[in-house]
């Protein structure tokens, strides 16, 4: 199935190049999950040579939109090759689904393998960018291919299972948490929803617990999404910059970066 996944992602269309600020390139495809779903991806690519390092960017249940097309940019602005795929419309599903939905977890995993494939990017373990639902993806993944990542860094994500019974939401973390020993930097705003802030205390604790490389980091005076929200504040606006540059120096630590942004 892999297999299929990545000579679908090799064979695809010719990709639509957008030129952008800092030399950053934008480009289109449409990759096949193992079980035959067409999952749409977009991949910002750095300027320069590569080989570049290789970051899988997980966007949130509200779809992938303008704000998470820019932030892909900022990332390859940095040095990163990034490929983002979008685990909703290409099955359809509403933005702000409710429930989630274990197959878009293959949508995922094919972007992984297809980033794994492009001949400019380092060989080795990615980083893992993920936003809200995005970081459950990415500790379901580091669970099951902990092997394949280096690093995560989740903002305000969900460390428990959206499904999940109300008593496992209020009490528990997801299990993979206790799985898994991938490095992960929790970046979230202070005022942000009070589950999502204990769910993610509690999984800074159980990591920490167990030995696993872990950093919770609190923004005063930041609401939720503060790094995106059309209104953000003056605070939220130097919290956006203080977590991109944290999220950078996570990836660059853990995946092994040179200051020059390149592989080992």
């Amino acid at each position: 199935m892999k297999f299929r996944a990545i000579t679908a992602a090799i064979l695809a269309s010719a990709f639509a190049l957008t030129a952008h600020a800092n030399g950053v390139s934008v480009s289109k495809t449409t990759i096949q999950a193992a079980d035959g779903s067409d999952v749409p991806v977009e991949i910002a690519t750095p300027a320069g040579t590569g080989p570049f390092p290789p970051v899988l960017f997980i966007h949130a249940k509200r779809g992938y939109e303008g704000d998470e097309r820019a932030h892909i940019q900022e990332l390859a602005a940095q040095g990163f090759l990034v490929v983002a795929p979008d685990w909703q419309s290409g099955r359809f599903i509403e933005r702000w689904p409710s429930a989630h939905n274990p197959e878009t977890e293959l949508d995922v995993e094919a972007g992984l393998d297809y980033l794994k494939s492009l001949p400019n990017v380092c060989k080795g373990k990615v980083g893992i960018v993920g936003l809200s639902r995005g970081p459950y993806y990415a500790i379901r993944l580091a669970a099951k291919r902990g092997n394949d990542i280096a690093a995560i860094v989740g903002y305000y994500g969900h460390m428990q299972n959206p499904n999940a019974p109300e008593p496992d939401q209020l009490f528990r973390i997801a299990p993979e948490v206790l799985q898994m020993t991938t490095p992960i930097l929790y970046l979230i705003g202070e005022q942000d929803f009070e589950l999502r802030r204990i769910n993610g205390g509690r999984a800074f604790y159980a990591l920490w617990e167990r030995g696993v490389p872990v950093e919770y980091q609190v923004y005063p005076m930041a609401r939720r999404a503060f790094d995106f929200r059309p209104d953000q504040t003056p605070e939220e606006k130097i919290a956006k910059r203080h977590a991109r540059e944290r999220a950078k120096a996570w990836l660059m630590q853990w995946m092994k970066l040179t200051s020059e942004m390149r592989c080992n």
